[in-house]
């Protein structure tokens, strides 16, 4: 089997979480999230949030968008987005299939720009249109950017100014937080959102993203927008035991730290060999363009994904370090770059 730099999600889970699952293997809980080892997952949460918020574990990253947007947006109402963003072009119009457009924009190297915020609330300007009225935006980016404390509270500040609320996808909110870039913590989502989540999927979690409802108005009844939209897992307590685990012991951010070092290590020797980037990325995701050439050998020893064409003789390619990444498969994969390179 090829080694994978495909994702952060190949391994099924860290032996913690693998461990307490079968700890409790044998433990009778209540369903449906009401369940003692959600509120203790709660309870850990909160201690890195100062505001009164709303927890609620799901199964996937698509979901929790797909939930969210859904129970706070009216039928004609509408979502503003990068173009890049996950919910615009990975997500099979799960957000259009609920009724609400993506009103999406260029932006720069994956982020979101206030004034292309402007711009869309000034250009839906009668009711023969769509009202923009949630921003969406993901920390880290889909290219592996990651926001400033400063662009955030730009964007919140154009939200306020125009009542809207932002959403903020926290796939890979682990790997931002460890990022060198960044300057954020988790309650500074709390203050600069009104709801964001804590992704666990790409994070050594099995399964399982933490929704953090932070306006007051998106709390209510969002049990039933759960249920509604199949979101309510029976034995919620699956996902609320791996949040558990994660927030003891600081391992949510031990595992982010090892993801995003694996990656900055494999930047590091791949600048040293003067590979070209598609964008400069300071998580656990590198985007490099190679020849097709090159592409193709790199291939048949190691799995990942082809971004995009450039042209005609070259592609960018994205490779991913996880929370489980050995080290040695970096230096294992570069002596065998280095050997296709120089070739």
């Amino acid at each position: 089997m090829k080694y994978s730099f495909r994702n952060d999600y190949s391994e099924l889970a860290h032996p913690k979480i693998l461990e307490l699952m079968i700890k409790s293997a044998n433990e009778q809980n209540i369903g449906y999230g009401l369940d003692v080892h959600s509120d203790r997952a709660k309870s850990l949460i909160e201690k890195h949030i100062k505001r009164k918020v709303d927890i609620h574990f799901l199964a996937g990253g698509t979901s929790a968008n797909k939930i969210l947007i859904s129970h706070v947006l009216k039928s004609y109402e509408a979502v503003i987005s990068v173009e890049s963003g996950h919910i615009n072009v990975h997500e099979a119009g799960a957000v259009e299939a609920n009724g609400h457009k993506i009103l999406y924009y260029p932006g720069k190297n994956g982020k979101l720009l206030p004034e292309e915020i402007v711009d869309s609330v000034l250009i839906h300007c009668d009711e023969h249109m769509v009202i923009p009225k949630l921003v969406y935006i993901s920390n880290a980016t889909e290219l592996g950017t990651v926001y400033t404390k400063e662009e955030i509270i730009a964007i919140k500040e154009v939200c306020e100014k125009y009542n809207l609320y932002l959403f903020i996808d926290g796939a890979r909110i682990a790997q931002a937080l460890v990022s060198h870039e960044n300057d954020l913590d988790l309650n500074d989502f709390a203050e600069l959102s009104d709801a964001f989540y804590i992704g666990g999927t790409k994070n050594g979690a099995m399964i399982g993203e933490a929704l953090i409802l932070v306006n007051p108005l998106f709390k209510k009844n969002f049990r039933n927008s759960i249920k509604q939209n199949g979101g309510m897992l029976a034995k919620g307590y699956l996902v609320a035991m791996q949040y558990e685990c994660l927030f003891t012991d600081n391992l949510f951010y031990v595992l982010a730290k090892h993801a995003v070092d694996a990656g900055m290590l494999l930047r590091d020797e791949l600048q040293k060999e003067g590979v070209e980037f598609l964008i400069d990325s300071n998580i656990n995701m590198q985007f490099i363009i190679i020849n097709n050439e090159w592409l193709k050998k790199l291939n048949k020893l190691y799995d990942f994904e082809v971004w995009k064409r450039i042209d005609n003789n070259k592609s960018a390619i994205r490779l991913v370090t996880s929370w489980a990444t050995d080290i040695k498969a970096i230096h294992e994969f570069m002596k065998d770059f280095r050997e296709i390179k120089n070739a």
